[in-house]
């Protein structure tokens, strides 16, 4: 057979292979958008985020005002943001009513607390060292905020505010509330039933109120309890209170992770011969604690935030210095959302920053055990 016979040949025999039919574009997106009701969903929620995006843009930057004063802002009423008010009320809205002249020691002292907390938050700087270096920042930041000494001017807890304020309250009430929370979570397991007894009454009767109506209870009725003559700093008592309701809370979710240590870490403790204490402060306790990052940072996020309650008892925490330059008469009226995003940015900043922190000791600790799985 020829070569032009076999190619006949070979021609004349038909295709048997499928042929794929074109496919159109809503095939092509199906596995994007799903069924047609699925995509009508999806773009109406595309449109939507476009036309939000796109509006907060203009009001933020294109249509916003950053040059002029109030009457600047009063003429272009409703065009955009007007950022003018950040910049004549910045300063007292993070330091409050303290004194105009004397800003930098509030300053200083916020950088100081921020440079030791992240300088502590470096794995490599872990040691004892670390309690003498916090307990100088604490007696440096308190004697630049009262005074009274080096030359310093005296300066009342009543005209503490702002940033500061709310740093101080939360950091300080989360650190001894923490202490205090272990302390009672280990009290609550204890076998002593006297000491579990005080322990769950203590916790439970802080839990099942609002912090609000400790607060109250500190500024108002503890003072009558008082002998005569005998006061003590509001400052000092909105502390206690938020220290006290911390470590409740503390308390009970540093019980959880008591509780989820396997059974084996305690006899294989006891078994070395280590006592109580000690089998707790080596092998039990960090492994409780390693567990319970997550919920704990979820508190400390919680009481950085909840510190703006303190404002029913006459301390102006960073929130309520914004709302008081809000209602500043030259400005009311003007500035309606400025200071709120300007507070919701300082507080997203803080509260990311805490929760990568944790998702970072979570892998450095390997708090999932997933590194020895295969």
């Amino acid at each position: 057979m020829t070569d032009t016979a076999q190619l006949n040949t070979l021609a004349a025999i038909p295709d048997e292979r499928p042929v794929r039919p074109a496919r159109s574009w809503f095939a092509l997106l199906k596995p994007y958008i799903g069924s047609p009701l699925n995509a009508v969903v999806t773009f109406a929620c595309l449109w939507l985020i476009y036309r939000l995006v796109t509006g907060a843009w203009g009001w933020l930057v294109t249509r916003a005002i950053v040059e002029g004063g109030p009457q600047t802002c009063k003429a272009a009423a409703g065009a955009g943001a007007c950022w003018p008010f950040l910049a004549a009320k910045l300063r007292f809205m993070i330091f409050g009513f303290f004194p105009y002249d004397e800003h930098w020691r509030p300053a200083l002292a916020v950088l100081l607390f921020l440079g030791a907390m992240i300088y502590s938050m470096i794995p490599r700087f872990w040691s004892r060292r670390l309690l003498w270096l916090w307990l100088a920042v604490v007696v440096i930041c308190g004697v630049l905020m009262y005074g009274g000494v080096f030359g310093l001017s005296v300066v009342n807890t009543t005209n503490w505010g702002g940033l500061p304020l709310s740093f101080m309250l939360s950091s300080v009430g989360l650190a001894f509330g923490f202490i205090l929370g272990v302390l009672l979570a280990l009290a609550r397991s204890s076998k002593l039933p006297a000491i579990q007894v005080i322990a769950v009454v203590f916790i439970e009767m802080v839990r099942g109120v609002p912090l609000v109506s400790i607060l109250f209870m500190a500024s108002v009725m503890l003072p009558l309890f008082m002998p005569d003559g005998v006061t003590i700093d509001k400052l000092l008592r909105a502390q206690v209170a938020i220290i006290i309701f911390a470590g409740a809370y503390i308390a009970e979710t540093v019980r959880g992770g008591l509780q989820a240590v396997p059974k084996g870490q305690h006899e294989a403790a006891a078994s070395l011969g280590l006592g109580y204490w000690l089998s707790m402060r080596k092998i039990v306790l960090p492994q409780a604690l390693k567990i319970v990052i997550p919920p704990l940072v979820n508190i400390f996020i919680g009481f950085f935030q909840d510190t703006t309650l303190v404002t029913i008892i006459g301390l102006l925490d960073f929130l309520d210095t914004v709302r008081s330059a809000m209602r500043d008469p030259v400005w009311q009226g003007i500035a309606v959302l400025e200071g709120y995003i300007f507070a919701a940015l300082v507080y997203a900043v803080f509260s990311y920053g805490m929760g990568s922190y944790s998702r970072f000791i979570e892998r450095r600790l390997k708090t999932d055990h997933s590194h020895g799985r295969h």
